[in-house]
């Protein structure tokens, strides 16, 4: 499957382009409305003599290729052209046509159970995935991407080299945004996707082909064995070698573990259950204590604060069983639309 189109320099840019290009960075990656800089459209608009910046708003928005040919929800869609109109018409503007055709037609859209996201790369290129429009669906949570994972792509697009020519295994992966973005962007040798719920591998291994790269291997009820994963390291033509893999935290052996050969191990928004926590500090304790020879992987956990006592008893967890770690410093640009109020970190642990 071909890759989404790439957002660059070629759609053209007018004077109004900069506030285009966040109305484009939040719609195309489905951001919740009242994060959007209506504001700013409101000020623009009521100091300008047209209707151009609307205009170019909707082109990047609704009417860009990466939209229409992976759209947001039709609920998303409808209620941002809505927000659209109302602010046209606060304006006492000329009726825009092109608005109220867009919207017609996402009006005469049936709604689905799925929807597409789409988030931008500093290189122009773009991560499309495909989510459930429930944060809840077929017993999983993971079928959405969280905040963490935002968090975690942004900081792994400021530190590269550490993926770069690497193995890295990811605990948790979700729906791939975090996989993806370090695949296309940091040039790992190797990049091991996991989780646990069929549903989650299924539509993971199917976003991870509709970013342009091969699954080499796909393992379900057990961990690859040491010459398949050797086999799927090499880096090819189409990027790094990826496998997707079903991982029990609860079951998974040292061995097992062991054949995976990762150098590096990430994870995000993985610490919000006591149980999961155990069984998560439980893996890492098998990572750390390879017989092999080789050297313990580099650990880093991103982690959404949503409850402190939780986030303390991580940390207590981890003292139990001798693992060390630090704070490492936060991203310095906001690439991704999440919540900026969350309390996001990042801890790198020490095996």
């Amino acid at each position: 499957m071909e890759a989404p189109p790439r957002v660059g320099a070629e759609d053209g840019e007018a004077p109004e382009g900069h506030l285009a290009r966040r109305f484009q960075q939040g719609f195309l990656a489905g951001a919740r409305l009242a994060e959007f800089p209506w504001e700013d459209l409101e000020e623009f608009l009521k100091n300008s003599k047209d209707s151009s910046a609307l205009l170019t708003i909707l082109q990047k928005t609704v009417l860009h290729s990466l939209s229409l040919k992976y759209p947001p929800s039709v609920k998303y869609r409808r209620c941002f052209l809505s927000e659209l109109i109302k602010k046209h018409e606060s304006t006492a503007a000329e009726p825009l046509n092109q608005l109220y055709e867009a919207l017609g037609d996402v009006l005469n859209t049936e709604e689905t159970t799925h929807c597409y996201k789409s988030y931008l790369l500093p290189s122009g290129d773009a991560v499309t995935l495909c989510e459930s429009t429930a944060i809840i669906s077929r017993g999983t949570t993971g079928l959405v991407t969280w905040d963490a994972g935002l968090y975690l792509a942004e900081w792994a697009l400021e530190n590269p080299v550490i993926f770069r020519n690497r193995s890295v295994l990811e605990l948790g992966s979700g729906m791939g945004l975090t996989g993806i973005t370090i695949c296309k962007a940091c040039h790992p040798r190797a990049y091991i996707f996991s989780d646990h719920h069929q549903c989650v591998l299924q539509q993971l291994s199917e976003n991870i082909h509709l970013n342009g790269f091969f699954v080499e291997s796909e393992f379900f009820q057990q961990a690859p064995t040491s010459a398949e994963t050797r086999k799927a390291k090499h880096t090819g033509p189409r990027g790094p070698g990826i496998v997707v893999a079903e991982l029990d935290w609860h079951l998974v052996t040292k061995e097992q573990l062991a054949k995976l050969w990762a150098e590096v191990v990430i994870a995000a928004d993985v610490v919000y259950d006591p149980e999961l926590t155990r069984s998560l500090i439980s893996v890492l304790q098998k990572l750390s204590s390879d017989n092999s020879g080789r050297q313990a992987p580099d650990v880093y956990i991103a982690i959404t604060i949503r409850n402190p006592e939780t986030y303390c008893c991580f940390q207590k967890e981890l003292e139990k069983v001798g693992i060390r770690w630090q704070l490492v410093p936060s991203p310095q640009k906001n690439l991704f639309p999440y919540d900026r109020r969350a309390t996001i970190n990042i801890l790198r642990l020490l095996l």
